[in-house]
């Protein structure tokens, strides 16, 4: 990918997407890369931008709903930029788990056909119940289970 500028957009309800999407634009800046991050709702424009790196958790099976609603709102620039795509889903690191939240995000990557990433990453989540409200904190125990190195993505060839 031979570009300029950045864009690092991320959309996180309780900061772990923060983190990770952190990790990676500080990975991308030590490969020689301008990167800009910012959550998702606060992009007016992605003109100034040669490529654009999305980031979601995934929560209860759907993709973070203001990654929809930037997917929507940006779609005929999107179309003219390469795209790279992260999530976090899984609470663990089984094959298993994994699988499951990759094929969640497939699905919701389906709804938009015109969507074309040149990489899709899924990574481990982290469930912190000092975060969650009264219902979500319900059966819920503490786990992270991620590690640096996961969130250490090198730009595409290209």
């Amino acid at each position: 990918m031979n570009t300029r500028s950045i864009l690092l957009a991320y959309a996180t309800r309780y900061g772990s997407t923060q983190e990770v999407a952190e990790t990676i634009a500080a990975t991308l800046r030590q490969a020689g890369l301008e990167v800009d991050i910012q959550p998702m709702r606060e992009v007016r424009t992605l003109d100034q931008y040669d490529a654009v790196v999305l980031g979601a958790a995934i929560y209860n099976a759907r993709w973070h709903t203001d990654a929809h609603q930037f997917l929507s709102q940006h779609q005929e620039t999107l179309r003219q930029r390469p795209v790279v795509i992260f999530a976090l889903g899984p609470l663990s690191t089984g094959d298993a788990a994994m699988l499951r939240s990759r094929r969640q995000l497939d699905r919701e990557l389906e709804k938009y056909p015109w969507l074309k990433p040149v990489a899709v990453e899924m990574f481990v989540g982290k469930s912190d119940p000092s975060k969650l409200n009264f219902f979500e904190r319900l059966g819920s125990t503490a786990s992270d289970h991620r590690r640096r190195s996961e969130a250490e993505v090198a730009p595409p060839a290209g």
